[in-house]
């Protein structure tokens, strides 16, 4: 598979899409779904999960993707726990709050490294259970 990850990050980086919106439509084809309806699915994870109070939204786009390819919940959660734990281990945090230093002023990643990170994280996920 060639790696989308740089696409995922520009589309959020030009603001054509929020973080969920990103991952989640550069992989839709691999979901059977076409671009506007992954778009609209993933448009209220922008902020993350509960407007920041939650996982980033990145890692909610990529978590569709897994769940929607793996058709297997028990695999879905086995492989989503592996893209959180490397996006944590990489980032320190997996909450979007967190990740952008809203109650320290200090922002550990910023929204397109943390798409581009989660759809690193997804591609890998990916070769595995892609045919």
């Amino acid at each position: 598979m060639i790696s989308r990850k740089t696409l995922a990050a520009e589309k959020n980086r030009q603001k054509t899409h929020n973080c969920a919106q990103a991952v989640f439509c550069t992989y839709c084809d691999l979901c059977g779904l076409d671009p506007k309806t992954a778009e609209d699915a993933a448009g209220a994870f922008g902020m993350g999960m509960g407007n920041m109070d939650g996982t980033c939204g990145s890692l909610v786009g990529a978590g569709m993707v897994i769940g929607l390819v793996s058709k297997d919940r028990n695999l879905a959660r086995k492989r989503m726990k592996q893209v959180m734990d490397r996006f944590k281990e990489r980032n320190g945090a997996t909450q979007c709050r967190q990740l952008k230093g809203v109650d320290t002023g200090i922002a550990l990643r910023e929204c397109p490294d943390c798409v581009a990170d989660a759809a690193e994280f997804l591609e890998e996920i990916l070769q595995e259970i892609v045919p």
